[in-house]
């Protein structure tokens, strides 16, 4: 067994060696708690029939364990410095394969058929940069990728957005995006104190599992994703005011909303954050003809 690279000692090791200097611009943020690791790679549900993309993975702390654990691992890194790290860090694992690019503009699909075939599940575990936590998970979420999940740390603020119920303040346009296409659970809170450099703020792992088919039928996703926005856009106002005000000629149009509306059972004079995912699928696609 090679000694962890997420310890404290060793991190800060192979920083020195390589004259490593961290980047505000790409979140760099380095987990030191070997335990915290396992968990995650245990919440992933790794075995060796299964494969793990990982994003960002930094010095290959959380790689590593990924290696141990899952049959094959495909790890996007977007900072070419540390390319010469991973390739010393990681040399002890054969089944990692480093890709040089931005997770954002890579076409993962294309990437999953020539890497990751033959595996019967393929999760994505990974300690995401913060500020673009949002834009990679909808990404994967939206691109039909053949994965069963996601398994991440995040800011924790976000992993309590995307897994909140509705009636709570952290209930949103977020939560509706990814419990549209996943069941979502946070697992486990993480302090600032395991990281190098430490953030500003806790985090959280979250694991999102696929469902088989969407939470609920809408007949234009497009449409349904911007009628929970708009119905998000002034939390404070009722679900009418903002879908008047938010969807195109909204003003002129506020008779057929009403009608709609009434059509799917919603009072008008209720909140964004009180309406189940059910029930927005239903007033969208009620609205629907009005608008397309």
């Amino acid at each position: 067994m090679h000694k962890d690279i997420a310890t404290p000692i060793r991190t800060k090791e192979i920083l020195k060696k390589y004259g490593f200097s961290f980047k505000k611009s790409l979140g760099q943020n380095f987990l030191i708690d070997p335990n915290i690791l396992r968990n995650i790679t245990e919440y992933a549900g790794l075995t060796e029939k299964t494969a793990a993309i990982e994003i960002g993975p930094g010095i290959g702390a959380l790689t590593e364990h990924l290696a141990r654990s899952a049959g094959k691992v495909l790890a996007f890194e977007i900072d070419q410095r540390l390319l010469p790290i991973l390739a010393d860090t990681l040399s002890p694992y054969s089944n990692v394969t480093i890709v040089n690019e931005d997770i954002l503009k890579a076409d993962v699909g294309e990437m999953v058929e020539k890497e990751l075939t033959g595996y019967e599940d393929i999760m994505v575990v990974a300690n995401l940069p913060y500020y673009v936590t949002t834009p990679i998970i909808l990404k994967l979420l939206t691109e039909n990728l053949p994965i069963k999940g996601i398994c991440v740390m995040l800011q924790k603020e976000v992993g309590d957005r995307i897994a909140a119920k509705p009636g709570t303040k952290e209930y949103g346009s977020l939560s509706i995006a990814i419990q549209y296409y996943t069941e979502a659970e946070t697992v486990m809170t993480v302090p600032k104190t395991v990281f190098m450099p430490q953030p500003n703020v806790d985090s959280a792992v979250i694991r999102l599992i696929k469902r088989d088919k969407p939470a609920a039928e809408v007949h234009d996703e497009e449409f349904f994703f911007q009628v929970t926005r708009a119905s998000f856009a002034q939390r404070r106002k009722t679900i009418l005011n903002n879908l008047t005000s938010q969807l195109p000629d909204g003003k002129q149009k506020k008779e057929g909303i009403l009608a709609s509306l009434e059509k799917a059972d919603v009072d008008p004079g209720r909140r964004g954050e009180t309406l189940s995912i059910q029930e927005f699928a239903k007033l969208s696609n009620e609205l629907l003809p009005l608008f397309k």
